[in-house]
């Protein structure tokens, strides 16, 4: 792919995207001895990035006149752009998402006019039925990555990186199919061979990050992760070709992390950035690129979350963060045990937010009970702290 073919799509794009903001990150600088920027493609039209691609391939059908209805597959965030560049050029569109799909994904989808189709439990699912309905119908099939088009529009991030930060020194990008970061990769290699790109995967769906270190195409037969938008099993022939090129490495990154990051961006920077998009600055948070000294640009590539699953999201993040903690301990079942546990958590400022009793296991003398407690906690020392206290009056805690 080619750097004129980049600049084309931007010119495409300028009517019908948002040139989103990247600034620094004074938290995030300090917590990891780097200069911490943050790209954030969450507030672009659509809720991510996937409109770029979708709108430059669009637009480039219709300039050629081959293009008079459109099908797409999606785990949601390339639906939404298909079905706003369709409407936009008057285009029928039909999106096939898997029933896992963030209700919000499905609804923002037909919202912007197209017809919603769900199957399976994957994007890869997805994609075999968007293949049979294009078969049918004779529809114009728009691949969300594995399409050089495609990767030109997800490409005019990388410009817009490099003239608002020229001096960047690491670009970090998601990756699940690939589109992204083969775009972005290909756009700045070209431009500045000195500007490292390193992608971005989770650990349950790792297809590209073994790709790359095999150096061919590589598939898995299954995904497991939070990460919706990039939970896929087979990645793109072209974008490993381009990410063998011109990426310098491609890291992995745990569901905890990538909640934890997601809890501090919503903290810190007040934005709600979806797990896929969070990965970069997991990435760098939890150590995985070295950016002690370097200017370095993560790339919040969708904001779309489903509102109903931010409080798993939170939940996994407190966890992970060590803001949580969970214990249980044998009172005497009499008045007044659990007000004297309590003043105990009280005393070290630790805030209880669940109790359950347990009064019939086998090992309980008749006169005791297995209290279960969950209480929020400022992090790993506090939660030290409190257990150090509840030993100190008696009690036998067990962390669970």
């Amino acid at each position: 792919m080619k750097l004129n073919e980049i600049e084309l799509a931007a010119k495409r794009l300028e009517p019908t995207i948002y040139r989103t903001k990247i600034e620094r990150s004074t938290t995030f600088s300090a917590m990891t001895g780097g200069e911490i920027y943050l790209k954030f493609e969450n507030q672009q039209k659509t809720g991510s990035f996937k409109i770029r691609g979708a709108s430059n391939k669009i637009a480039a059908l219709v300039e050629r006149g081959e293009i008079t209805s459109a099908v797409a597959s999606s785990a949601g965030n390339h639906a939404q752009g298909v079905a706003y560049a369709s409407h936009v050029h008057g285009i029928p569109a039909t999106i096939v998402m898997p029933k896992s799909a963030p209700i919000a994904k499905v609804s923002a989808t037909e919202g912007y006019g197209a017809k919603v189709v769900l199957c399976g439990d994957c994007y890869d699912d997805a994609y075999n039925k968007a293949v049979e309905i294009q078969e049918k119908e004779g529809a114009t099939f728009l691949h969300p990555y594995d399409d050089l088009e495609v990767m030109a529009g997800q490409g005019t991030l990388g410009i817009e990186i490099l003239e608002d930060l020229p001096t960047v020194d690491i670009v970090i990008v998601p990756a699940g199919g690939g589109g992204l970061l083969a775009g972005v990769a290909a756009c700045i290699k070209q431009i500045n061979p000195r500007v490292k790109i390193i992608g971005v995967q989770a650990e349950g769906a790792p297809a590209i990050s073994k790709s790359f270190k095999q150096k061919k195409l590589v598939t898995t037969d299954s995904v497991s992760t939070i990460a919706d938008g990039i939970a896929v099993k087979v990645p793109g022939t072209n974008t490993i070709e381009l990410i063998n090129k011109y990426a310098d490495d491609v890291v992995t990154v745990s569901d905890a992390e990538i909640s934890a990051a997601i809890l501090l961006l919503l903290e810190r920077t007040k934005q709600v950035v979806e797990p896929a998009g969070a990965t970069p600055l997991a990435a760098v948070l939890n150590g995985k690129v070295d950016v002690k000294g370097k200017k370095v640009a993560c790339v919040l590539s969708g904001g779309n979350i489903d509102v109903s699953f931010i409080q798993r999201i939170i939940e996994l993040g407190l966890a992970s963060r060590e803001r949580k903690l969970k214990f249980r301990a044998t009172l005497l079942d009499i008045p007044g045990s659990l007000e004297h546990l309590s003043k105990v958590l009280s005393d070290v400022s630790a805030n209880i937010i669940m109790v359950q009793y347990d009064r019939w296991s086998a090992d309980l003398d008749p006169n005791e009970a297995i209290i279960h407690i969950a209480c929020e906690v400022s992090g790993r020392e506090h939660g030290q702290r409190v257990m150090k206290a509840l030993e100190q009056n008696g009690y036998k805690v067990v962390k669970e």
